[in-house]
């Protein structure tokens, strides 16, 4: 409610306070109409006959107040307010700091009876504290005095007990404990009662060890680990990036996703609309694959369930194609499928407005303009690396005398020209985004095999934004290349029992 105003100064002069204890059940979003109405029954003497402002940082609260139908708990608030004469004013929470300071500023430990007898002791068993003890006779300026047998020190007007060693460490977990606050947060509370020598440094180890905050607190600073551009090979068809896009809109012949394959050295794409995400989908599509294109040396892919299943294990050991599966939480290890989907689900937006069943329809021409679209990467577009040739639209000759053309002696030298000359462009593009990823990295931790580690949250569904951001500890089982790690579950906590991570998204579990 609107604090009173001095007439010479015009200044928000808080006049009374008012708290109560909120019950379990009374939902959140009613919080604000009860403080009010809290706030009314208890300055009703000064309120009525008077006219007055409410301001609140809550705009739910005067949309509830302005509904014909309300719930019966609401209902009677409302038929309270009918007493007075007041207007509700909103203001933005950053103007309410004021308001919400009591509620939200830290409170200091308060050392009981048993804390102090606990220093009392500690004290007189400390070396350090005994030594100060004996300065206090000697140094008439010394800023450490005895009080009820235990040892203070006067800093800036206020008396701190001085904390022996053996409990500094406890004191200052009781102080993080309170809030899990910063180190700087932390470091003043404890102030507010206690002197240690190296404080800032004491209390940055205790919240380094904090379970809780290990588990919870986002990694600050740079990422760990430099990006690892894939090596490319000067040839086509040697790796290929697979993914699935969707669910979209079901079709008339039930297709609700789209497989995604990119070859990695000339970009060129093909979208193959199917039904599901499922191995014998996906297997289906590369086998048509192969039937014109034959088999790559390597398929990278995310780690899906089409992509972990046998069947597809099996066909790429059956076929003698190497399958790479990217670290979970890293999308970017299948960046150029990915960047693809990216350009994909607007286009076809856009494409199928009027009715958006109907996006089937449009893969097959916008592949067509992927492959013969401009690549920033090579310099070229995909069908001409891939076939030596510009594409050509309806009113150019044939695919097929293309095709012939392309077993020509000098067709063949101009494609390797240009495979050449692609191949250096790509390594020019790797190595500028290489450059530009690295600036915001530093070098990766040493983590070593049976290291104890945390690894981040990736997925967050409903009912998991409060979770912590990190699950573990993991125990590190294996060392792989590119800051890769094998991991397995230590103990009864949420995650998957074996998995994998990478440093940027890992940190060591070191609990106190």
């Amino acid at each position: 409610m609107e604090p009173s105003y001095s007439k010479k100064r015009k200044m928000e002069n808080c006049i009374l306070f008012n708290t109560c204890l909120r019950k379990l059940l009374q939902q959140r979003r009613s919080i604000a109409a009860l403080a009010v109405v809290n706030a009314l029954r208890k300055f009703r003497t000064y309120l009525m006959g008077n006219h007055f402002k409410i301001i609140t940082d809550c705009s739910a609260f005067q949309r509830t107040m302005d509904k014909k139908d309300l719930v019966t708990r609401i209902a009677r608030w409302a038929l309270l307010l009918e007493e007075f004469d007041y207007e509700i004013v909103h203001r933005s929470g950053q103007r309410m700091q004021h308001v919400d300071a009591l509620s939200r500023y830290p409170v200091a430990i308060i050392t009981s009876d048993t804390l102090t007898a606990r220093l009392k002791r500690a004290q007189q068993e400390d070396e350090y504290t005994q030594s100060l003890r004996s300065m206090i006779g000697s140094n008439s300026d010394s800023d450490f005095f005895d009080k009820n047998e235990i040892l203070y020190k006067y800093v800036d007007g206020r008396e701190l007990i001085v904390v022996p060693r053996d409990m500094q460490t406890e004191i200052i977990k009781l102080a993080h404990e309170k809030g899990h606050f910063s180190a700087a947060k932390t470091e003043g509370v404890v102030k507010q009662e206690f002197f240690m020598p190296n404080l800032s440094k004491q209390v940055q180890n205790v919240i380094v060890n904090c379970v809780p905050c290990i588990l919870t607190n986002k990694k600050s600073g740079k990422k760990d680990g430099f990006l690892n551009p894939i090596p490319k090979e000067d040839v086509p068809l040697s790796t290929y990036h697979v993914d699935f896009i969707g669910p979209l809109p079901s079709t008339n012949k039930k297709y609700q996703h789209i497989l995604t394959i990119v070859d990695a050295f000339t970009k060129f794409t093909w979208l193959y609309p199917v039904r599901s995400t499922s191995a014998e989908d996906a297997l289906d599509k590369l086998k048509v694959q192969q039937k014109t294109f034959g088999n790559p040396k390597r398929i990278i892919t995310d780690r899906g369930s089409a992509f972990t299943s046998k069947a597809f294990g099996d066909y790429c050991t059956n076929e003698n194609i190497q399958h790479f599966q990217i670290t979970t939480g890293v999308p970017r290890g299948n960046g150029q499928v990915e960047r693809i989907h990216r350009t994909l689900i607007p286009v076809l937006t856009k494409l199928s407005i009027a009715d958006s069943t109907k996006w089937f329809k449009f893969v097959d021409p916008l592949q067509r303009i992927l492959n013969s679209t401009f690549n920033r990467s090579t310099k070229w577009s995909p069908f001409e690396l891939l076939i030596g040739v510009t594409m050509r639209n309806k009113e150019d000759l044939h695919l097929r005398d293309l095709l012939m053309e392309e077993m020509m002696e000098e067709l063949q030298e101009q494609r390797d020209e240009l495979r050449q000359d692609a191949k250096k462009n790509i390594q020019k593009i790797q190595a500028e985004n290489k450059r530009t990823y690295d600036r915001k990295c530093r070098n990766a931790p040493s983590y070593q095999r049976g290291d104890l580690v945390v690894i981040q949250r990736t997925q967050f569904g409903t009912g998991l934004k409060l979770r912590p951001r990190f699950l573990g500890p993991y125990r590190i089982v294996k060392v792989k290349p590119r800051n890769r790690y094998d991991l397995e579950k230590v103990g009864n906590h949420d995650g998957p029992k074996l998995t994998n991570s990478s440093a940027d998204l890992m940190k060591f579990y070191s609990p106190g």
